[in-house]
């Protein structure tokens, strides 16, 4: 994947990508000196793509796009709505400019059965993903697969999972996402998941353990940086702090409360924490 340095998730701004979010958080990275944004959308179809577009270009910021899929819409119980659902997404992905989709793009937050995965479920999946992938390829544009926490999802939960369906979709855009939070709580030891997943690592969520400040928490992050740079990491390192949380996404987050005093704390003391982490391994 193209994308590379140090990004921002804009949930920093706004979890509604609209015109005013837009205005809001462009000028913002400009101000931060941030490479790229993670523009998460939780309505694809509503973005003002060429809104977005203009504002990124005018300002010289890259992107790549993130999103989960609805819960009625999923490969294992709609597969055909969630192609649909992808193909629209990655229509307005690529739209907008952006080098990547990512996160949930395999299933929906929220998306549990109480059992443990079955093969006939990642099977759907990969038939699904497979599809959208080889579509975002004619766009350009590369796809990543977000292992996320036991609460958020049922299918993919460590890095293990997430290259085992990777390797299952066999395609060369398709790559592996990770995220310092998801791993804090699922990894037997978070440099262990990202060696496991070092051939198909191209973009990683840079969280803090309570998704507030980094630095300012329990990750282990000379461990994370350690492993990166073992790995000699190339890809895009996004940091991930939800300072707005709608209520529609609160509940699937199980965010309850402000993880930080304000987002100038995190954009300051977070970010700077993660850029001296990242020039002291030799990262950046």
């Amino acid at each position: 994947m193209s994308i590379s340095g140090f990004g921002v998730h804009t949930a920093m701004w706004a979890m509604e990508w609209n015109r005013a979010a837009a205005e809001f958080a462009i000028p913002e990275a400009v101000k931060y000196d941030i490479d790229f944004l993670e523009i998460t959308m939780l309505d694809p179809e509503s973005v003002d793509a060429a809104h977005t577009r203009g504002l990124l270009e005018k300002n010289e910021v890259e992107c790549v796009c993130s999103l989960g899929l609805p819960l009625d819409r999923l490969p294992t119980n709609n597969p055909e709505g969630a192609l649909e659902f992808l193909f629209m997404a990655i229509d307005k992905s690529s739209a907008i400019g952006a080098k990547a989709m990512s996160g949930v793009i395999y299933g929906g937050l929220g998306q549990r059965t109480g059992k443990r995965p079955t093969e006939a479920e990642y099977d759907a999946t990969a038939r699904v993903v497979e599809k959208a992938a080889a579509y975002a390829k004619t766009k350009g544009m590369d796809y990543g697969l977000e292992a996320v926490n036991r609460y958020e999802n049922h299918l993919l939960n460590t890095s293990d999972q997430a290259v085992m369906l990777c390797e299952k979709i066999g395609a060369d855009n398709v790559f592996v996402h990770l995220d310092t939070y998801h791993m804090n709580i699922e990894e037997k030891g978070i440099a262990q998941g990202i060696l496991k997943a070092r051939e198909h690592l191209r973009y990683i969520h840079l969280s803090a353990s309570d998704r507030g400040t980094p630095g300012r928490d329990t990750i282990a992050w000379d461990e994370v940086f350690t492993a990166l740079a073992a790995i000699d990491y190339k890809g895009g390192m996004a940091m991930e702090s939800f300072i707005t949380v709608p209520p529609q996404v609160a509940e699937a987050l199980s965010v309850w409360r402000d993880v930080a005093p304000a987002r100038e704390e995190v954009l300051t003391d977070g970010l700077g924490f993660l850029r001296m982490k990242a020039s002291q391994y030799g990262l950046i």
